[in-house]
């Protein structure tokens, strides 16, 4: 793991990574390690905000990272830290390249307060494609849930914000498997892009330099 109090002490700019992001009560170091299958990867405590690092974990190589925002929205965090970290965040998810998707957790009994909205307009400008867990569904019967689901949809609708949605419970493990998916598409996506775009590079270049043969060889036909 490899952290950074500030932006511009974050690791190199490569490679991809997917970002988690939360309200300090949405269960988000929960979700990682349910994710990851490993229950002290993201340090869950009782005491919401104690993440106030961005944290960058490995997944295979180190150019393939998750990484761990800090908890937004606690109250007991001194207000010019908040102010802090409202730029640090930002700066993140608008100027980080190597970043391929962003997860925003927010708990399904308080969904979408006013800063997961502000960071979901911040993935906007950075044209960024966000998935929400509505996290703790396990709090809810599944009619609630459901419910839970459609009007928060319908927020987002309203908010004229293009994002992928699901139920999520991290003490039943259930969700897993659909948040595995989102994130290994966006992986994959994200890493056919950059060579396709590697490829257009060396085609123009081939193109550049056959070109200026061709250009030569008329030149040696006119002398």
């Amino acid at each position: 793991m490899t952290s950074a109090p500030t932006f511009r002490l974050c690791p190199p700019d490569v490679g991809l990574e997917v970002a988690f992001a939360g309200r300090s009560n949405a269960g988000k170091s929960s979700a990682i390690n349910a994710l990851t299958n490993q229950r002290q990867l993201a340090r869950s405590s009782k005491t919401p905000g104690r993440t106030q690092m961005i944290n960058f974990f490995s997944i295979g190589d180190t150019d393939t990272r998750l990484v761990d925002l800090p908890g937004y929205g606690y109250a007991a965090v001194p207000l010019e830290m908040k102010k802090e970290w409202q730029v640090e965040l930002e700066e993140y998810l608008v100027s980080r390249s190597s970043l391929a998707g962003l997860v925003l957790m927010t708990d399904i009994r308080h969904p979408l307060k006013f800063f997961d909205e502000q960071m979901l307009h911040w993935a906007k400008d950075g044209e960024l494609p966000v998935h929400i867990l509505l996290t703790k569904a396990d709090k809810l019967k599944y009619g609630a849930s459901k419910t839970a689901l459609l009007n928060t949809r319908k927020r987002l609708k309203q908010l004229g914000l293009d994002c992928t949605i699901q139920l999520f419970s991290a003490l039943r493990k259930e969700g897993l498997d659909e948040l595995a998916g989102v994130m290994g598409n966006w992986y994959q996506y994200q890493a056919k892009e950059d060579k396709n775009a590697e490829a257009s590079v060396i085609e123009n270049q081939e193109n550049r330099i056959e070109t200026s043969d061709q250009s030569a060889d008329k030149q040696k036909g006119t002398e």
